[in-house]
């Protein structure tokens, strides 16, 4: 099974406090927040400020006309049976973990490749998450699975109480499907772990005072044996407080031979080392800061660059956004001595979307102009030969699963206005075919889909997706959704939109998303364009969208309306306070707002990477040119943002949300605000919550551009 139980964040939202000891600034430099009492997660008076505004809020929507038949359809999409119940190939067949009306939390579940052919496979319950949470009285989250190989018969899982990014991780007998009653068993915090043997696993966890970062994530590896209380474990590693955290590293090959065990420090948000325990003293690998390794395929150790490398052995430059390898038993001899060769190298404009491996080859997906390709890569005869798997075209492709036995992979493969589909594909026989298709969610046939180009401020061509009615009058009067992201090399690709399909499109109204610098539609360069400094970008490149919607008629300043998510949220927080006056309606999802104490509030001191530190002068004055808390000003008037948080949510604190909401309603500004209690950073711990929330957001967005 491949699901590793993985970072409890991701390494694209981790950070750094720079070693240089830069000059910052004193404590109390800071204006006085008036709000900074909603910081307090779980505090009386801060919890009873949520439940008054989530009454406001609920009052006002759910009482809405359309709230309920929103609500209905979007729980009968997401809860649908009929919808593709994805897998992960498994030493013991085809595994997927599914959720509907019944099983609210969800069924850990397995099949057989044969059954899964059919229309209605068989499938064996391994573990009921419904019946454990009613059983042990906790809302458990499932969140993922690392089944030890070859047997994958004992599992660890984690369990998040809620959703939240800190976890409960035990062991479980997959076969006998049960946890094992001596088994690991691991309290909840935000942890990472990794199998060595059937009787040893490497954790890093908080250990106790002086074992956690500033941004709240574990910098010290321990070794654990079975039947070992924690106390009992053995330290085999310990970063730097500094570092953004540090991870066990345990590379094993798809028979799950272990060839090297180490520690991965993330150093800054987008930096990394690998140290392996070497029998002597640890080795520090002579990799680029800005490199991953990945896999092991065809005897090869596989390594992604995202910066420029010249190896130390010398010779040509591996560009940024380059994979490349290394002859496995030359490696494990000398690692720090043995030769590089390049496996991709990227066009201007592509960027590898996908990688995974199976058990002799790798296959890739690659974006040309954010357009997917797949390929299949073998080692053969000292050089690396790509052969390109025939998918559907123009459409978004992804790899679902690979198996670790053979050379068996499948693919998602969807649009905007296509449903999804999964393809089978064997590099051996070279069998391609359809596995599994979804059905139609809405009517499509009334729209189409168009790729635009928006000049940002700089000269800088930006590309969108526009999905519009096939008989718009180009008069500036189609209400539209426009949707960004826009960081940490994240791409937004098209896929299909079923919910916002059914729920918008189908009303002739229109969607776009926006590939911004500073995510990954083309590789690290483009990320790097708007990072730090230069991340201004980013909300320049959805200005110039949002005014090219509007140039080319298709939408108006009274019938737009901005979304995003996390990073998203402050993009819309951005857009909506520099410039107000091109948008109706904006929701900011669990969303960034306070750029200058950021760092200070949940994992946010893991993002400094990404935008910069607030305790440092002259990265706090590009901050605060944009923070969106610090910018809602008397004078102007914003477009009534709905803003959604989740109590639970532990890598972007609610204080964000509740903080903006606070101050618009100081400025005698309208605004929506929802805190969900569970949901963790996805704001919804199931489809129930996750249908109700879609419903809340259209409702919205219906009586902002909609209604006359």
């Amino acid at each position: 099974m491949k699901n590793a139980l993985l970072v409890a964040a991701s390494l694209s939202m981790t950070y750094l406090i720079s070693p240089a000891t830069p000059k910052t600034l004193p404590a109390g430099t800071e204006a006085v927040d008036p709000y900074i009492w909603l910081e307090e997660i779980e505090g009386p008076r801060a919890l009873a400020w949520a439940r008054a505004e989530n009454d406001k809020t609920l009052g006002v929507l759910q009482s809405d006309s359309r709230y309920q038949r929103l609500n209905e359809e979007a729980l009968k999409i997401l809860q649908a049976n009929d919808r593709i119940p994805y897998v992960s190939f498994g030493r013991r067949g085809l595994e997927n973990f599914w959720q509907d009306e019944k099983q609210v939390r969800g069924v850990w579940q397995r099949t057989t490749i044969e059954s899964y052919w059919t229309q209605s496979p068989r499938w064996d319950t391994i573990l009921d998450l419904d019946a454990l949470a009613a059983l042990e009285k906790k809302n458990w989250v499932f969140e993922g699975a690392d089944c030890l190989p070859p047997e994958e018969r004992l599992c660890l899982l984690a369990l998040s109480d809620g959703g939240k990014d800190a976890h409960v991780v035990r062991e479980f007998d997959a076969d006998a499907k049960a946890f094992v009653t001596t088994g690991f068993d691991l309290p909840e915090g935000k942890q990472n772990v990794s199998w060595v043997d059937r009787d040893t696993i490497l954790i890093s966890r908080d250990w106790g005072e002086g074992t956690m970062t500033p941004a709240g994530y574990p910098f010290v590896v321990k070794e654990l044996k079975r039947a070992q209380s924690l106390v009992e474990a053995r330290e085999v590693f310990r970063g730097a407080r500094t570092d953004v955290q540090v991870l066990p590293f345990v590379l094993s090959d798809n028979e799950g031979k272990v060839h090297a065990t180490g520690a991965l420090r993330a150093i800054s948000t987008f930096e990394r080392e690998y140290v392996l325990f070497g029998p002597k003293e640890p080795i520090k690998l002579n990799l680029p800061k800005k490199a991953s390794i990945v896999g092991i395929a065809s005897g090869r150790l596989l390594v992604t660059l995202k910066e420029e490398w010249t190896p130390p052995s010398g010779g040509i430059p591996f560009a940024s956004g380059s994979i490349i390898s290394y002859d496995l038993a030359e490696w494990k001899q000398d690692p720090l001595g043995a030769r590089p060769s390049l496996v991709f190298k990227p066009g201007s404009r592509q960027a590898v979307s996908g990688l995974d491996t199976t058990r002799n080859l790798l296959f890739l997906t690659i974006l040309d102009n954010v357009q997917s390709k797949a390929f299949v890569y073998k080692y053969d005869q000292g050089a690396w030969q790509a052969t390109p798997v025939q998918l559907p075209e123009n459409a978004s492709v992804g790899l679902s699963s690979a198996s670790n036995e053979t050379d068996e992979v499948m693919f998602t493969v969807s649009s905007f206005l296509e449903p999804a589909s999964l393809w089978y594909f064997d590099a051996v026989t070279e069998r391609l075919a359809k596995m599994k298709s979804s059905p139609p969610r809405f009517n499509a046939s009334g729209h189409l889909v168009e790729q635009f180009e928006a000049t940002s401020r700089d000269g800088t061509r930006v590309p969108y997706f526009l999905v519009r009615p096939r008989t718009a009058r180009f008069d500036g009067s189609i209400p539209t959704l426009l949707y960004g992201y826009g960081g940490f090399q994240v791409p937004l690709l098209p896929s299909y939109a079923g919910l916002t399909g059914r729920l918008w499109l189908e009303h002739g109204n229109a969607y776009v998303i926006a590939n911004l610098r500073g995510g990954g539609e083309f590789g690290p360069r483009w990320h790097e364009a708007a990072q730090g400094a230069t991340k201004q970008r980013t909300w320049d490149d959805f200005i110039a969208v949002a005014e090219d919607l509007i140039r080319r008629k298709i939408t108006s300043p009274r019938r737009l309306g901005v979304v995003g998510g996390s990073q998203g949220g402050l993009l819309v927080g951005t857009a909506i306070t520099q410039r107000p006056d091109l948008f109706n309606a904006a929701i900011a999802q669990v969303p960034l707002f306070d750029m200058v104490r950021f760092t200070r509030l949940a994992a946010g001191a893991s993002w400094i990477g990404e935008y910069g530190d607030p305790a440092i002068p002259e990265q706090r004055e590009w901050l605060e040119t944009y923070s969106p808390y610090q910018k809602l000003v008397s004078g102007k008037t914003y477009p009534a943002p709905f803003i959604l948080t989740s109590t639970n949510d532990d890598r972007v604190h609610p204080a964000h949300g509740r903080k903006a909401a606070a101050r618009l309603a100081e400025l005698g500004q309208p605004y929506f605000y929802y805190e969900n209690i569970d949901g963790g950073h996805s704001a919804a711990a199931n489809l129930i919550e996750s249908a109700r929330q879609v419903a809340l957001e259209y409702t919205y967005m219906f009586r902002r551009l909609v209604d006359d």
